[in-house]
């Protein structure tokens, strides 16, 4: 159960210890709406941070309403199972099909703040993400492919130069932890 997982989580900062007493408040608060966009307060969400063997490449999406070059992920929709949702929103966004777990545990939680905007004709007030971040491993040779009205262009993006190619100062954080928290993984296991 998501509420178990969160609850077990080790937060690894006082930003994510903060988040996470605040994503367990709000889903005791709303214990009924937490994982569907009818809570137009705050609701869960799923990222996927996916990155190629060695991290030395991320495979981002062009997203349309920010028009940004950003991770993959989306909203619970009734779903508890959030590892599943980060992995079929990767799959789904970028048209990679061998997309797998790098840990099956959270990698990061995080409250983000979403500006209102208009999402298929219908404007969609400013709220709160309470994402759980999940690392995720791509194979390079699956052909890549953008989701219709969602994002315009999908590309393995250059590790080393990330911060080049997003230009959300508030994410910057974030995709820096999770691309160390990526690297550091992976030369564990090489280790063993």
């Amino acid at each position: 159960m998501y509420v178990d997982e969160i609850r077990a989580y080790q937060p690894r900062d006082g930003q994510e210890a903060a988040d996470r007493k605040m994503i367990l408040e709000y889903i005791a608060r709303f214990p009924d709406s937490i994982l569907t966009r009818e809570n137009e307060i705050a609701h869960m969400t799923s990222s996927g941070f996916v990155v190629n063997a060695d991290a030395t490449r991320v495979l981002m999406a062009h997203h349309n309403i920010y028009r940004v070059w950003a991770w993959t992920g989306g909203h619970a929709d009734g779903e508890g199972d959030l590892l599943s949702v980060a992995l079929r929103e990767a799959r789904e966004e970028t048209g990679a099909v061998h997309v797998r777990p790098l840990s099956a545990e959270i990698a990061s939680l995080d409250i983000l703040p979403v500006w209102g905007h208009v999402k298929r004709g219908k404007y969609v007030c400013a709220h709160q993400h309470l994402n759980v971040s999940y690392l995720l491993l791509a194979d390079e040779a699956d052909p890549l492919r953008p989701r219709a009205g969602e994002n315009t262009r999908v590309a393995w993006l250059d590790a080393a130069r990330l911060l080049e190619f997003t230009n959300e100062w508030q994410m910057d954080g974030v995709y820096t932890k999770l691309l160390n928290r990526a690297r550091t993984l992976l030369k564990q296991r090489a280790a063993q």
